[in-house]
């Protein structure tokens, strides 16, 4: 019996754009904010793309809408602070994911905010922050694919926001 070869990745037609939202609605995903930057060149967004990627060394990965201010600020400083949030800043995510309409530094006002070892901004309340240097970037249709090396932690406290089926909720802290 000879090898079969696998159809080539062409000969599938990928989802619509609507289909894939809705199945994505259906996965549970903490909510972060990812900043970079200081002073009036800071730069920060919402994002529930965030996962772990491996131990050695420390990695994590982060997918940014390359026409987001964030994305190419991070490009140039090289790396970004992500600050992983509890149920208490639910408000702050929704300004960074903007709405109302802040951007840029103005999104930054209303909390505080402390610039740790790299110099990148990160939340002073949130449950968990994470430094990290850029180690990989890859564009992949609309987004870029930050890949960082974690070189400072700092635990927080506090329930955890998750992002499931379009809404902003929170899970007991175990």
């Amino acid at each position: 019996m000879g090898c079969q070869l696998l159809p080539q990745i062409t000969d599938f037609r990928s989802v619509e754009a609507a289909e894939f939202r809705s199945a994505m609605r259906s996965l549970a995903s903490g909510v972060a904010i990812v900043a970079t930057g200081k002073a009036t060149g800071r730069r920060g967004l919402t994002v529930s793309s965030v996962t772990s990627l491996c131990m050695d060394p420390p990695c994590l990965l982060v997918g940014i809408n390359t026409s987001s201010e964030t994305h190419e600020a991070i490009l140039h400083s090289g790396r970004f602070g992500v600050s992983l949030l509890g149920i208490a800043e639910q408000d702050l995510a929704l300004r960074f994911a903007g709405r109302g309409g802040v951007k840029g530094v103005d999104r930054f006002e209303t909390e505080a905010w402390d610039q740790g070892i790299l110099d990148v901004p990160v939340l002073r309340t949130s449950i968990c922050a994470l430094e990290c240097v850029l180690h990989q970037h890859q564009v992949v249709g609309t987004h870029g694919l930050f890949i960082g090396r974690i070189v400072a932690t700092r635990d927080g406290n506090g329930a955890p926001l998750v992002n499931f089926d379009g809404e902003l909720r929170s899970i007991a802290a175990c």
